[in-house]
């Protein structure tokens, strides 16, 4: 390495030395780019500003607040206050409008539609799923397969409500447990489970007509004669081939058996009525709404809807899960008649 005393002019680039070499190799004096050095001066003022302005510095007690007050708490609030701005152009008309007209005004189905799939996204997807498609003990909600009915008051309801949640409104059902109760032996349970599965397409077995007199007698009321169901006990129609716990012969078996009770919470103390009527729209148009004819009294919040408090006292929890396969065989059952 060379010193000061030492710099040359390089004869190739005609370019002052540093005076600095290595290996042979002359590092040149190139000054930096004007622009370069006006830029990287511009920075420098720009980031004295930055630490003023805003929340820069950090205290004992936390940091520096900023001449322009800035968080990000306030940021939100404003872009929250900006959607509101923009939604009240709609939320009015919206408010007003019965399901009828929101269906047949384009600028307020879309309304319905975006507000309907973020409240979806925020508060349903987590059991339906975010296409809505559901799982087991979920259910799918587009198609065409209601417990409860597809028509728009009727989804109205359900999301207001809820399935056996903790109100006197709710949606409330109670299949018995046919054999933790031992309303039916083993061997009935097993033939109406055959005939069930018959309603759908499976195969008839030679226990059929047992199993249809036992299902008339034990089944029908809820579910209808015919097996299709009542929206207005929430019975599901059991000859589509939809099954909500499963459709092998095992889980009607245990169905059967246990009964099922699942539980969708009231969103009436969790959302507003706006973000129930769009909700209510978005579910309805995926595909499996039912169609009817929407009265305009059914935005009235004081209008008492069709089935409010005609629900009996069933217990709202679900009952505790026991597997048939393992609590009950037919070693038990006869030691159990030995015994009586």
């Amino acid at each position: 390495m060379s010193d000061d005393k030492n710099k040359e002019i390089d004869q190739l680039s005609g370019v002052e030395t540093t005076g600095h070499e290595w290996d042979g190799l002359k590092e040149l004096n190139n000054p930096l780019p004007r622009w370069w050095v006006w830029v990287f001066l511009v920075t420098i003022v720009w980031a004295g500003w930055y630490f003023v302005a805003y929340p820069a510095w950090p205290t004992l007690s936390g940091h520096t607040e900023g001449s322009k007050g800035y968080t990000q708490f306030n940021e939100l609030r404003e872009s929250q206050d900006e959607i509101r701005e923009r939604q009240q152009a709609y939320l009015e008309r919206f408010n007003k409008a019965s399901f009828k007209e929101i269906l047949n005004d384009r600028e307020l189905y879309a309304f319905a539609m975006a507000g309907g799939a973020s409240a979806f996204k925020d508060n349903c997807a987590t059991c339906h799923g975010t296409g809505a498609a559901g799982g087991k003990g979920y259910p799918n909600l587009i198609d065409d397969d209601w417990l409860w009915g597809g028509k728009l008051d009727d989804i109205h309801q359900t999301l207001q409500y809820g399935i056996r949640a903790d109100n006197y409104d709710t949606r409330l059902s109670q299949m018995p447990s046919f054999g933790k109760d031992k309303l039916l032996t083993r061997e009935e349970i097993e033939t109406v489970t055959d005939y069930v599965l018959s309603l759908s397409g499976a195969e008839q077995t030679e226990t059929f007509e047992a199993g249809h007199e036992i299902f008339q007698k034990n089944c029908a009321s809820c579910h209808g004669e015919d097996g299709k169901g009542k929206h207005e006990f929430g019975a599901p129609n059991l000859a589509d081939a939809i099954w909500l716990y499963g459709g092998k012969r095992a889980d009607v078996f245990e169905t059967i058996y246990v009964a099922r009770a699942g539980m969708m919470p009231a969103w009436g103390p969790r959302l507003d009525e706006p973000t129930i009527r769009q909700l209510t729209v978005y579910l309805h148009q995926l595909g499996g709404g039912e169609s009817d004819e929407v009265q305009a009294e059914l935005i009235d919040e004081e209008a008492p809807l069709p089935d409010a408090g005609q629900y009996n006292d069933a217990p709202l929890e679900a009952p505790e899960y026991e597997n048939p396969e393992k609590t009950v065989t037919p070693a038990e059952e006869e030691d159990a008649a030995s015994a009586e």
